[in-house]
């Protein structure tokens, strides 16, 4: 960041303007002593007392192994049941086994790691039930794949890449997900963690670059944008942020947290994941293109580059689309049972909040458009400084050239 211009991604260098630069760096820098700060104040106290409800005692299911099964006449004595025996192999329990009667058609099978609940009755006896199979080696696996891929076609960048996505991961989870428990704002919460993850994510992902700063601010501005409109429409269409069981759940247990406030909370979290994706594909766009014509003018440039920016959005919203329709099947097909006409089912909570999340997030995601593009090709017009001084490129985190990151 020493260097008087700006280098970026393509075959041969891109000249950003000096003066940008001159108040790029310094507007994120502060804005990001803005996000740690907030977190600090934000971050949550933790309480360590427990909250001794029956509801949560299958909290921390026991782990076991079925060593055994085979069908006999259910204890009722009416119809045929699945006889589990299995052993523990976690807990308070490790070792010692049991057996539980589950319904005929279970696919609990001898051989299946399984997850029980575990309850003890005042006479002592203990009461098991089956809670759900364990899926953490198959699932790890999944997780070791997808690095491989990542990293064997990102190199250095995957590895940024699967940091950041660590360090997103860190952020909800011992950040946003207490702080909200305690209490605090869930939108602040959301907005201060969804910054958090912008910044940190982007600059392990692409480097500490003019053109990783500019799809940054891009971000955090379409960011603004998607957290006003989630505000305006979560209010406008008097959604109650109760409807689903989880959220009834939490509100009944007495939690303190506001369900609208946990909505809007997960509208913003979840717009930042495809915002920040557009804002690096557009700025990268206009990166590539003026570094195989030079001579294009400001407007000439963008123009090129909104050209990719909208064919670029109107597959991501279907996308979204397709994502919503997939993910509530289950629950379309169930309205369409019940043979509810078009306009109650969209008007349902269960729906209507599906609808406003996807829609304002696509509203965000178009407005991420023009606002990289712009902030782009103005950075990078033809009216910038000196020319780009040979043998001198940006190195970035991964330590390759210029030509590795956006």
């Amino acid at each position: 960041m020493s260097h008087g211009h700006g280098h970026a991604s393509g075959d041969d260098d891109v000249v950003v303007d000096p003066r940008w630069l001159a108040w790029l760096w310094p507007v994120l820098i502060g804005l990001g002593v803005v996000v740690v700060i907030a977190m600090a104040v934000l971050w949550p106290l933790g309480d360590d007392e427990t909250v001794d409800d029956p509801l949560l005692l299958d909290a921390d299911p026991v782990a076991a192994d079925v060593v055994d099964d085979r069908l006999i006449t259910c204890s009722s004595g009416v119809g045929d049941c699945r006889w589990i025996e299995f052993e523990m192999t976690d807990g308070p329990y490790e070792g010692e086994s049991a057996s539980i009667e589950l319904p005929a058609d279970s696919r609990v099978r001898e051989g299946d790691a399984i997850l029980l609940t575990v309850f003890e009755t005042e006479a002592g006896r203990l009461v098991f039930d089956f809670y759900d199979f364990q899926r953490s080696t198959a699932l790890w696996v999944l997780v070791a794949l997808f690095a491989v891929a990542v990293i064997a076609l990102g190199r250095w960048r995957g590895v940024g890449a699967l940091a950041g996505l660590a360090v997103s991961l860190f952020v909800i989870v011992v950040f946003a997900l207490p702080a909200i428990l305690d209490g605090t704002d869930a939108v602040l919460i959301a907005v201060v963690a969804a910054a958090a993850i912008a910044y940190v994510a982007l600059f392990l992902a692409h480097g500490f670059h003019p053109s990783t700063a500019i799809a940054l601010l891009a971000t955090l501005a379409s960011l603004l944008i998607t957290v006003v409109l989630a505000q305006l429409f979560v209010g406008f269409t008097n959604l109650t942020g109760l409807s689903d069981d989880n959220s009834l759940l939490l509100f009944g247990l007495g939690e303190g947290v506001d369900a609208r406030g946990i909505l809007l909370a997960g509208i913003v979290i979840g717009s930042l994941g495809v915002l920040d994706d557009v804002t690096v594909t557009q700025v990268s766009a206009v990166w590539q293109l003026k570094s195989v014509q030079r001579e294009l003018p400001t407007r000439e440039l963008a123009g090129r580059a909104m050209r990719i920016g909208r064919d670029h959005i109107s597959s991501t919203v279907n996308t979204l689309f397709l994502a919503y329709a997939g993910t509530a099947l289950p629950l379309l097909l169930l309205f369409t049972s019940a043979q509810q006409s078009v306009g109650s089912v969209l008007t349902r909570e269960l729906v209507a909040v599906e609808i406003v999340r996807t829609l304002v997030g696509s509203i965000g995601l178009v407005a991420s458009v023009p606002i990289a593009t712009w902030l782009a090709a103005l950075a990078v017009s033809s009216t910038a400084g000196p020319s780009p001084v040979e043998g001198d490129p940006t190195v970035g985190l991964d330590g390759d050239p210029a030509d590795d990151r956006v």
